[in-house]
């Protein structure tokens, strides 16, 4: 039952995750869910100390206000002071990360918070961290019911704004003169970027957080040209290597994290040489066809 939990909420995660990481790998902006997920540490860090409290809502509430935030600046810098937005997210997200140490260093002696607790998730925990009713009803991992309302979330929200977020991604002129707004629609994209970020590391971990935004929709991303395909691609292999992950740490009796993120990079490697379009080895083999060809005329 454990294995079972565990490898759910990983797919469930790993969906919400590889959906949005299809947008951003189209936008050349894979690591915002990385620069998102340091730079929110002073939000949690705040929400603890006006709440007193690290329940899971608001923490996630601080967290999910401070990765809009960054997204913000990221966007700002980017247009206002000309950065390229790889510049703009490293300044970003290393000057809230570490304002959020500052923060952390203050007031760890006062309060129950270190960096372990809010920076550091891990997914072999999920079948004891348990939801209870007041009544004492246990009600399952919490991790479960948390991933679950954001996939939801995540699922509405591109349906309903699939058009807009799909033109806004290819074509942001041609958006723009039929009246859609490029710039709303990417801070709600990257509010939902957030949003998942933030709910998903403390239960999963930062770095695998990070590896299921970027690995299954890069993966799908060189499997087909359509875009409707990628993400039903995405979503698959999220789910794929959530589970072979997980088996896989039981026979090696090693990290769950690290070996999800170890198959995603086996299947992110196989589809770099053998993508049916952009495959170096089938590349390599039309080359050589078209050379025989030629060579035979």
């Amino acid at each position: 039952m454990d294995a079972f939990l565990i490898i759910l909420t990983g797919s469930i995660i790993a969906i919400s995750c590889s959906i949005l990481g299809c947008f951003l790998i189209l936008r050349r902006m894979a690591m915002v869910g990385d620069a998102i997920s340091h730079a929110v540490l002073p939000g949690i860090v705040i929400a603890f100390l006006l709440t007193g409290t690290r329940d899971s809502v608001w923490v996630i509430i601080g967290a999910g206000l401070l990765g809009v935030f960054t997204t913000f600046l990221i966007e700002f810098f980017h247009k206002k002071a000309r950065l390229q937005t790889d510049a703009a997210i490293g300044v970003t997200f290393t000057w809230l990360f570490a304002l959020g140490i500052i923060l952390l260093s203050v007031f760890a002696g006062q309060v129950d918070l270190d960096q372990d607790c809010v920076l550091y998730g891990e997914i072999a925990y999920v079948p004891i961290d348990l939801w209870i009713s007041e009544s004492g009803v246990v009600l399952g991992p919490r991790a479960l019911y948390i991933s679950g309302f954001v996939l939801i979330v995540n699922l509405f929200f591109v349906k309903i704004g699939f058009k807009q977020l799909y033109l806004t991604t290819f074509d942001p002129a041609f958006a723009a003169t039929i009246g859609i707004s490029v710039t709303l629609w990417h801070y709600l994209l990257m509010g939902a970027v957030s949003m998942t970020t933030v709910a998903s590391f403390d239960s999963v971990g930062a770095i695998l957080v990070v590896a299921l935004l970027v690995a299954p929709a890069a993966t799908a991303y060189l499997l087909t040209d359509k875009f409707r395909n990628m993400l039903i691609i995405a979503a698959g292999i999220g789910v794929f290597i959530s589970a072979a992950g997980y088996y896989l740490a039981v026979y090696l009796d090693g990290s769950i994290a690290g070996a999800i993120v170890t198959v995603a990079g086996i299947l992110f490697g196989l589809a770099f040489l053998f993508s049916p379009k952009e495959g170096v080895v089938f590349k390599r083999m039309l080359q050589k066809r078209e050379a025989d060809k030629l060579k035979a005329a």
